[in-house]
């Protein structure tokens, strides 16, 4: 029962992150992996409920902060290539 559940479940988390941002993407990814790492490590102590919340909320941040950077270097690109045009 289990397996025939989780198909759609799976289809609809990836389905939900279509028309995501990039930097949406990263941050919910960032968010997955960190509480995912945070579960692994806080299970060596007995917590791994809070190590799920404090790996998520970890990876969620670092997701958000590569995603700007890249939003940033993207925006920086475009304007010297617009600026290499019309120097022309």
């Amino acid at each position: 029962m289990r397996k025939i559940l989780l198909v759609p479940v799976l289809a609809l988390g990836l389905g939900g992150c279509e028309n995501m941002s990039d930097t949406g993407r990263l941050t919910a990814g960032g968010a997955g992996i960190g509480a995912a790492t945070g579960a692994i490590i806080g299970s060596f102590s007995g917590h791994a409920g809070w190590g799920a919340l404090a790996g998520a909320g970890v990876g969620a941040a670092g997701g958000y902060l590569v995603g700007r950077a890249r939003q940033a270097e993207q925006q920086a690109w475009e304007q010297g290539y617009q600026a290499g045009r019309t120097t022309r």
